[in-house]
């Protein structure tokens, strides 16, 4: 299992957390996401064959890149 945490800065209010929780949990292999609109950080756990690259598709995906 992998945990990784990304910077997210378009986080700015709960929806912005529902909609990242809800749509990068259907990722398969996604076991857990956590999205904090203070700390503006998403942790996600996962297994194949999710990969960073599909989960930092996703929040492109849904209009919250991964700051560089």
């Amino acid at each position: 299992m992998t945990t990784v945490t990304y910077s997210v800065p378009n986080i700015s209010c709960m929806h912005c957390v529902h909609t990242i929780q809800t749509e990068v949990s259907d990722v398969a292999g996604v076991k857990s996401v956590k999205a904090d609109k203070d700390t503006r950080l998403v942790e996600v756990v996962f297994d194949a064959p999710a990969s960073e690259e599909k989960i930092k598709d996703m929040l492109a995906t849904i209009n919250y890149p991964v700051a560089a």
